[in-house]
């Protein structure tokens, strides 16, 4: 497995690209850190989890379990003080901590993610938890915007980590000798087949990632209309649909979902819900109602997280997505059944899980990345961005280790 130097020095980021990673100071910071540092401590003494300090010192037992290393310990408490979650990733991205196992740190957290926060703190969360920014509300003003964040950073780029089939979400593993292009292939297969795609269907694709299901369902004989707010993507599943010898079949709009007109015998969406939000998920569903034939089929993956984590967390502002998917969302099992019945005349008829898979699809993603940093940094990627994609990366795989996440697939019908 490849694992990160700790013992380099810490990342000093670039201050005009990276103006908020600045560290907090003054009297209301300094408290703030203590706090922090005392509740670092305690968290060692009941975690699997111990912190190293740069002096030597180690707070908890460091035998068999994960070791935080800190660098810089004002800085880290300073930021985490002032940001909470969103001050524990950028102080990572500023170089302030590291991890030899970074994965086993995060994995530990997530595990314990209701005890990070002492419980009178918790209940006071909406008091001192940023709020999701105005600017990246998923209303047709504002998603293209935050899609092209994240999708349009370049082709090249993904290309550089992803497979060759440059799919982008958990892969299914039926045998444990599959690669991750066949992994990748057989996901987006049994998606086809829970959906009824065949020679004929006239099928809808929500989120047209880089084109490797819409040829799959178009070698199947389908006519397929996929749609996408990605420039980059759009041009190269254009190009690969044409690679393929299947323009005639196949067709690639740059088009909001709830624009989508016709009428289609299935629907496929592969976990573009999460780029939905939580105020639109009702419409995202009575789109697929809206447009899916009688006797059709709609089927979807989803990353999902416990009901009642959604709930506590579904105003904050995250990390994740101040940093890496602007206006992103992850619901529950339950908000996804209650949003189908609520808005449409479609129920939930199948559900399978695979949340372990999606932990092995994101180690091979990571050691790519990994293996690939020198490519990445003649694209125009600095240090900084680096380390902000190895915590995402890292931070996801953890979460489906631990079980706080989950991905399905769903099959969506009429009774």
């Amino acid at each position: 497995m490849t694992t990160v130097d700790t013992t380099a020095n810490p990342v000093v980021p670039e201050r005009d690209r990276w103006p908020d990673l600045a560290v907090p100071r003054g009297l209301r910071a300094g408290v703030s850190a203590m706090a922090v540092d005392v509740l670092v401590r305690r968290l060692t003494r009941r975690l699997p989890l111990a912190v190293r300090y740069p002096d030597g010192t180690v707070a908890g037992s460091p035998a068999g379990v994960p070791c935080l290393v800190l660098h810089r310990p004002g800085d880290f408490a300073a930021r985490v003080g002032a940001a909470g979650l969103i001050g524990f990733g950028e102080s990572y991205m500023a170089g302030d901590w590291d991890a030899p196992d970074l994965v086993g740190v995060l994995t530990v957290l997530a595990a314990h993610v209701d005890e990070l926060v002492p419980r009178p703190l918790a209940r006071l969360r909406r008091l001192y938890v940023a709020g999701h920014p105005a600017a990246e509300r998923n209303s047709e003003d504002n998603t293209r915007g935050n899609i092209a964040r994240h999708y349009d950073l370049s082709n090249d780029f993904f290309g550089l980590f992803l497979d060759e089939t440059m799919t982008y979400s958990a892969a299914l593993f039926t045998d444990p000798a599959d690669d991750l292009a066949t992994a990748q292939r057989a996901k987006i297969d049994r998606l086809l087949d829970r959906a009824g795609v065949r020679s004929g269907t006239r099928l809808l694709e929500i989120g047209t990632g880089w084109g490797e299901l819409a040829v799959r369902a178009a070698a199947r004989g389908a006519r397929v209309h996929t749609v996408t707010l990605s420039s980059e993507q759009q041009a190269a599943a254009l190009a690969r649909v044409a690679a393929a010898g299947l323009a005639e079949r196949v067709r690639v709009d740059l088009l909001d979902y709830r624009r989508v007109r016709g009428t289609y015998d299935a629907v496929v969406s592969v976990e573009m819900i999460e780029a939905v939000g939580y105020e639109y998920l009702d419409t995202y569903f009575a789109t697929i109602g809206r447009v899916l034939a009688p006797g059709g089929r709609a089927a979807i993956q989803a990353i999902t997280m416990p009901h009642e984590r959604m709930l506590a967390t579904r105003h904050t502002y995250t990390w994740i997505q101040k940093y890496i998917f602007p206006g992103g969302f992850l619901p529950s099992v339950r908000a996804i059944e209650e949003s189908v019945a609520r808005g449409t005349d479609l129920r939930v008829r199948e559900e399978f899980s695979m949340g372990p898979q999606y932990a092995r699809t994101l180690r091979a993603w990571r050691e790519r990345f990994e293996d690939a940093r020198a490519e990445i940094g003649a694209l125009g990627f600095d240090e900084t961005f680096v380390r902000m994609w190895r915590l995402y990366l890292a931070y996801s795989e953890a979460g489906f280790r631990s079980g706080y996440l989950d991905v399905g697939q769903f099959v969506l019908a009429r009774a």
